[in-house]
């Protein structure tokens, strides 16, 4: 395995990677989207943060690598039901999965399907598990995710809403838990993302090239390091990156902990009418991003600064365009925020 360029050692991008962060925190955010300009380290950030997360344990033997933890009925998992039926299960440690879903993929591939070489050979049905199962418990990264094939938005719609791949095809009928952080990345002058797969998006950030002098000499002189000796360059980000795992973990266990008050949550609405988001789902990410982002700041409760921090990644990419307002979406949250609550 190649060595992951160090979480801490990415320049800039700040709201892609505090987003991220919290993602990590709560995967029931629902996901993130980042759009911009290529080059700008949004695949890099996703496995740099996948490769500092301790590993997870899993049950052996399990093609889904479920928590050995979790109940067979949460699992959906025929299994670990199967593994878990009169006898002590074993378990493994493994690295947090990333797993990358290609734009031409096919839905086999995506799927899973029938594994024709054991069928012809030994005349068995055995399913053979897709790029889905090996999200479970993990990250699914979608470069381009708004050139992705509609076929396959529609199948990414129904998993990420329901957390399991039903398969029914080629005489199999099963379905397996797919629970997974949907983190999709695009350039929106190359094409639009259909407004159903968006909105299943918790939050969505904008990453620009930098035009900063400093910055992108920091940048090339950073990736320069890493290419040269990328076990040197890991190794003197360690510490920081230590630093973030451990940011993380706490986080994790102060999360549970962590209530929104009324107050807040009055906000939280006031806002959504204010800016015209359709739905609730505006509402329900601000609440849990909100909560997340104190959770990692290691604060007692939620306030409006946290819920002032995520406005515009939670809710610009669910306003209505305006024929009349040609405003950068960003630009009008910010600026409802600011007549709101200052």
């Amino acid at each position: 395995m190649s060595t992951p360029y160090p979480f801490s050692a990415l320049v800039g991008q700040d709201e892609m990677k505090r987003a991220i962060l919290i993602a990590a925190v709560e995967p029931a955010i629902g996901g993130l989207l980042v759009l911009g300009d290529r080059g700008t380290g949004k695949s890099t950030a996703v496995r740099a943060l996948a490769a500092l997360l301790p590993k997870m344990r899993a049950v052996q033997g399990c093609r889904y690598h479920c928590d050995p933890d979790a109940s067979t009925a949460a699992a959906a998992c025929e299994d670990c039901a199967r593994l878990k039926s009169g006898t002590r299960i074993k378990t493994d440690l493994l690295p947090v999965p990333v797993v990358d879903l290609p734009l031409g993929a096919s839905e086999d591939r995506v799927l899973g399907a029938l594994d024709l070489e054991r069928a012809l050979s030994q005349g068995v049905k055995v399913f053979e598990p897709g790029l889905l199962a090996k999200a479970h418990r993990g990250f699914l990264y979608i470069d381009e995710v708004n050139l992705l094939e509609d076929h396959l938005v529609d199948l990414l719609i129904d998993v990420a809403a329901s957390g399991e791949n039903l398969i029914e095809r080629e005489g199999l009928s099963l379905r397996h838990p797919a629970r997974f952080v949907l983190i999709g990345s695009g350039n929106p002058e190359e094409g639009e993302l259909r407004p159903q797969l968006q909105d299943r998006f918790g939050l969505s950030v904008e990453v620009r090239t930098p035009s900063d002098i400093g910055q992108r000499v920091e940048v090339v002189r950073r990736r320069d390091a890493y290419e040269r000796d990328p076990a040197a360059f890991h190794a003197q980000w360690a510490k920081a990156d230590a630093r973030v795992r451990r940011q993380i973990l706490q986080a994790r266990e102060r999360l549970t902990g962590l209530t929104v008050g009324d107050d807040v949550l009055h906000r939280a609405a006031e806002l959504c009418v204010a800016v015209q988001s359709d739905g609730l789902r505006g509402e329900l990410t601000l609440m849990r991003a909100a909560r997340a982002l104190a959770a990692l700041e290691g604060d007692a409760a939620v306030t409006l600064d946290h819920l002032r921090e995520v406005a515009v990644p939670a809710l610009r990419h669910r306003l209505r365009r305006n024929p009349l307002d040609d405003t950068a979406s960003g630009e009008r949250i910010e600026r409802a925020v600011t007549e709101l609550w200052c």
